[in-house]
């Protein structure tokens, strides 16, 4: 949709994917003193452990090999029940998709909250308010790898981060 913006923030990563409360800190005041206008927010979540699937295997590329935020050499279990602790090693500080989507204080949140599994609503919802048609291709896409958590693991998981699992389940 690059060429239908009027804007286009594709560096840094902090803006690029720019969190809630970093929206409301830059982006939100230009927008209102630009264009008079409290503008409405789409954001898309992944399926909680989809999500840190993608992570997982995201940190497996070679060119990770040797660093510290590489999960080579560490099973997906692992991976999350370390990305469960409070203090998490720098291969599973990954952030969080609750704390990401978090209204804040003053009223600035995500009006418009679609599954990432739901490409029909998405592209519906956006070709309606774009009045064009949309091809939404994949890019960046993780290494192929078959995934699965033991019982356990998921459970803890569901527990320690209920609130990922109640924000993704609350989707309609």
């Amino acid at each position: 949709m690059r060429d239908r913006a009027d804007m286009i923030i594709s560096d840094p990563p902090e803006l690029k994917h720019a969190p809630v409360f970093r929206y409301n800190r830059w982006f939100r005041p230009m927008f209102e003193k630009t264009c008079g206008v409290e503008m409405e927010l789409a954001a898309v979540m992944r399926e909680p452990v989809s999500w840190l699937g993608s992570w997982y295997r995201y940190r497996q590329r070679p060119f990770l090999d040797g660093q510290p935020n590489s999960t080579k050499g560490i099973s997906f279990d692992e991976f999350v029940l370390a990305y469960c602790k409070g203090d998490k090693p720098a291969f599973a500080n990954v952030g969080s998709q609750a704390k990401f989507l978090e209204p804040q204080k003053s009223g600035c949140r995500v009006t418009h909250l679609f599954r990432y599994e739901d490409k029909p609503g998405i592209t519906g919802f956006l070709e309606h308010r774009l009045k064009t048609k949309i091809d939404l291709g994949q890019v960046n896409v993780s290494p192929k790898m078959e995934l699965a958590l033991s019982p356990d693991v998921l459970s803890k998981y569901r527990r320690k981060c209920a609130d990922e699992f109640a924000l993704y389940d609350g989707i309609s």
